[in-house]
């Protein structure tokens, strides 16, 4: 098992639910304090927070619109003021809205580069400013960038150009010791996730991969564990598909 993250502090971005939440909790159960980011759901991240503090763990909740530089900006100002420091960050804060070509207005099309790409990018430009030597970051990106999925094509476009930041700032990262990877997880089983989908659609997703289910925020979380790790320092500037060989398309 990889060593744990004692001492360490980590930011996740969007961690009030689904694939965060898994990130933030995991983070905790190896004994860094975690900042629960959120943007809208004040409750939830609390919620989480509270469930780390009764587990042993040193958790806070902090509001910031990840899609907007002061918001980046006040996230790590806060962190240090609370903590000292920053050791972690897990760009996990994104937006997916799926329409056909013919359809995407401008203004959907901003707010996903806004939060998915932008956030991304000043949130690594903030980790080069604050992180400790030695640092991780992880960055989500999305199977689904594999794939050839109708009403996809921002999103994953989103995707891929966090999969590039990922790759071309691993040098600038490098001169500081710090790790930069992306997690791209296939279909995992949130409320989120499922909200939209009927019965038929999930069974047919379970069969996208080797082993006949959805993916699990834990799967995700125990992957970004290793990559906290002292044992992950020779891996940086790659992405690592996470989902359980999801590799061919079944017709709904």
């Amino acid at each position: 098992m990889a060593d744990n993250a004692n001492g360490k502090v980590a930011i996740v971005t969007g961690a009030s639910r689904g694939i965060g939440k898994g990130i933030a909790e995991h983070l905790a159960g190896l004994d860094a304090k975690v900042v629960v980011n959120y943007a809208s759901s004040p409750d939830k991240a609390e919620a989480v927070v509270n469930g780390i503090r009764e587990n042993g763990g040193e958790a806070i909740a902090l509001r910031a619109d990840i899609s907007k530089i002061q918001g980046i900006e006040h996230l790590f100002k806060e962190t240090i003021k609370a903590f000292g420091k920053v050791d972690i960050l897990v760009n996990n804060a994104g937006l997916m809205v799926t329409k056909l070509l013919k359809d995407v207005t401008e203004e959907e099309f901003d707010k996903q580069f806004s939060l998915n790409t932008k956030g991304t990018f000043f949130a690594c430009q903030q980790a080069m400013k604050y992180m400790e030597e030695e640092g991780r970051i992880i960055n989500i990106s999305t199977s689904v960038a594999g794939q050839m999925f109708p009403a996809y094509s921002v999103y994953t476009g989103t995707k891929g150009a966090v999969e590039q930041f990922t790759r071309q700032l691993a040098k600038e990262f490098g001169a500081k010791k710090i790790t930069i990877n992306a997690v791209a997880p296939g279909p995992v089983h949130t409320e989120l996730f499922s909200a939209d989908k009927t019965e038929e659609q999930m069974e047919s997703l379970k069969k996208m991969n080797a082993f006949n289910r959805l993916g699990e925020p834990e799967d995700i979380a125990d992957v970004i564990g290793f990559l906290v790790s002292k044992q992950s320092q020779w891996i940086t500037g790659q992405t690592i598909r996470v989902n359980g060989g999801f590799i061919y398309l079944i017709d709904h």
